[in-house]
C-alpha cells in the first residue's frame, strides 16, 4: 500500500545501489532523507555523495549518528547490513521500524512481482524468465541482479521479476509475490543471518502463509526444499520431479509440462544452449513461470534457445587452441563450486579457485574434486585452509599462485582441456566484487587467446 511521504524524516542505511536508489526515490515524493554509512567515504563515492547532497539527500559516512537517527519514520536498510550490526538494536530501542528496498518498492507499484530466491541458480533463472516473458510482456529484471526496483517505478510493468537474495527476503516482510520461486537450498551466509536455520527461514519467508504467493514453484530434487514443499498447503508447482499434477520435469531427454492435464512438451534438453544439469533446472523453473502468465509452448522454446549464458555464470570467454577458458566468477560458494565441475562431466579441468573465505565446510567440494579436477590452482586468503582440507582429503595436485595473473598462467601450463576459474569464496580481499573478478580473468585471458 502506497505510503505519503512528504515531509516525513526517512533514514536510508548504506550508500549502495538499493540504498542509494531508495533514497532519490523517495526524496521525488517528498520525503526528507537520511543517508548513513557506516564505512568512511572513499574516492570514488565523493561524486555520488555530491549529486545527493544536490537533490536534498542529506549524507553521512564514517558511523551512525543519532543525529540521522533521531525521528526516523522508516529505515530503509541495504541488505548488506547484517541483523547482528548494532544498529539494528539503536533502531529497535528508537522503535524506528525497518524495511528493503525491494518492500518499499512493492509498496509503492502496482506491478506483480515474480520472485526468486535459493542458494544458486537466482540471477540465471531471473534472467531467463524475464527473457521469455519480454516476448509478450513488459517484464524487467530487478532486485539482487543489480537493478534496484525503486528505479523502475517510473511506470507500470505488467511484471516486475525480481532476484531475492536472503538478506533481501529477510528484511521485507509484507511482499506477496504472484509467483515465488525456491530454487535451491545449500549451506551459506551463516554470519549474517547467525546461523543455518536462519538462512532457510529467511527463504522461506517469500512462502509464509499470511502472504501467501498466488503460485509458489519448489526444487522437488532438493531434499530440503522438497520437504517445505509437500507441507506448504496452497497452490504450488514442483520441478524437477514428475508429480500427479503441477510439474515441470525432464524425460527422455525432453522437458515437460504438466498441469490439471496430460504432459506438455516444451524443448528437447540437446536444444537448451545453457551448460550443465543445475541449468536444465533453472530452465524448468522458467517454463513454469512463462505458463503461469500465460506464454505459449512454441514462443517458450524459442525464447529458451535463443538465450545466452548470463555473464559471470560459466560464461564462455574463448579458447586459445588447446584450453577452453570458462569464467564462473559468480561461485562464491562451495556449493556452486560443485554445481559448475558438473556442467564438465568427462572432461579434463583445472580448476582456479579462492578468494576471501565463507568458513563454510569444505568436505563435498574436495570429494567432487577428487572425482572430476586434474588439478587446483589457489589464490586469496583461503589457500592454506582449501590446501589442507584437499590434503586431508586425500588431493595433491595443488599449486599456490602468489597472483591472479600467475594462477592463469600456470593453468595454461597444463595440458587439460578445460581451465574453469570458479572460485567457491567471496571476492572482496582482492576485488571489490564479483564482477569486477569476473572481469580481470576475462580481461587477462583475453591476452592469451
Amino acid at each position: 500500500m502506497k505510503r505519503k511521504w512528504f515531509d516525513k524524516k526517512v533514514l536510508i542505511c548504506g550508500l549502495s545501489k538499493s540504498g542509494t536508489a531508495a533514497a532519490e526515490y523517495l526524496n521525488s515524493k517528498g520525503a526528507d532523507c537520511y543517508l548513513t554509512e557506516f564505512k568512511q567515504a572513499e574516492d570514488k563515492d565523493k561524486e555520488l555523495i555530491e549529486t545527493l547532497e544536490k537533490e536534498g539527500i542529506h549524507v553521512e559516512t564514517g558511523g551512525h549518528s543519532d543525529e540521522f537517527m533521531q525521528d526516523a519514520y522508516v529505515a530503509i536498510m541495504s541488505p548488506g547490513i547484517s541483523p547482528q550490526k548494532d544498529i539494528y538494536k539503536r533502531l529497535k530501542e528508537k522503535n524506528i521500524p525497518v524495511m528493503s528496498e525491494i518492500e518499499l518498492a512493492y509498496a509503492e507499484t502496482l506491478s506483480p512481482f515474480i520472485a526468486i530466491t535459493g542458494t544458486n541458480g537466482k540471477t540465471t533463472t531471473t534472467t531467463l524468465i524475464s527473457h521469455i516473458l519480454c516476448s509478450e510482456f513488459d517484464a524487467p529484471v530487478c532486485g539482487n541482479i543489480g537493478v534496484p526496483p525503486t528505479k523502475l517505478l517510473d511506470k507500470k510493468h505488467d511484471f516486475l521479476v525480481c532476484e531475492m537474495s536472503s538478506y533481501q527476503s529477510e528484511l521485507s516482510h509484507t511482499i506477496q509475490p504472484f509467483i515465488a520461486c525456491f530454487l535451491n537450498w545449500s549451506e551459506n551466509h551463516i554470519d549474517w543471518h547467525d546461523g543455518l536455520d536462519n538462512y532457510f527461514k529467511a527463504k522461506a519467508r517469500l512462502f509464509a502463509l499470511e502472504k501467501a504467493p498466488a503460485f509458489a514453484v519448489f526444487n522437488g530434487a532438493d531434499e530440503k526444499v522438497y520437504a517445505f514443499a509437500e507441507k506448504y498447503p496452497y497452490e504450488k508447482y514442483i520441478f524437477a520431479k514428475e508429480t500427479d499434477k503441477n510439474c515441470c520435469y525432464e524425460k527422455d531427454g525432453k522437458l515437460y509440462f504438466k498441469a490439471k492435464k496430460d504432459p506438455e512438451e516444451i524443448i528437447a534438453v540437446e536444444d537448451i544452449p545453457l551448460v550443465g544439469e543445475h541449468n536444465v533446472q533453472n530452465v524448468m523453473v522458467a517454463i513454469i513461470a512463462a505458463k503461469l502468465c500465460g506464454v505459449s509452448n512454441e514462443k517458450i522454446a524459442e525464447k529458451i534457445k535463443d538465450f545466452k549464458a548470463v555473464e559471470h555464470r560459466i560464461e564462455y570467454v574463448g579458447t586459445d587452441g588447446k584450453h577452453k577458458f570458462y569464467n564462473d566468477s559468480k561461485s562464491t560458494t562451495t556449493e556452486a563450486t560443485i554445481v559448475a565441475l558438473r556442467a564438465f562431466p568427462e572432461k579434463s579441468v583445472t580448476l582456479i579457485m579462492g578468494g576471501r573465505d565463507k568458513m563454510t565446510d569444505l568436505t563435498g567440494l574436495c570429494q567432487k574434486v577428487k572425482e572430476c579436477v586434474n588439478n587446483v590452482i589457489l589464490i586469496g586468503e583461503a589457500t592454506q585452509r582449501f590446501r589442507e582440507n584437499l590434503e586431508k582429503n586425500g588431493y595433491s595436485n595443488i599449486y599456490d599462485a602468489k597472483s591472479f595473473e600467475e594462477s592463469i598462467d600456470k593453468a595454461i601450463e597444463y595440458e587439460n582441456e578445460i581451465i574453469l576459474f570458479s572460485p567457491a569464496c567471496a571476492s572482496f580481499d582482492m576485488f571489490d566484487n564479483f564482477e569486477h573478478r569476473g572481469e580481470e580473468f576475462k580481461k587477462y585471458v583475453g591476452t592469451k587467446i
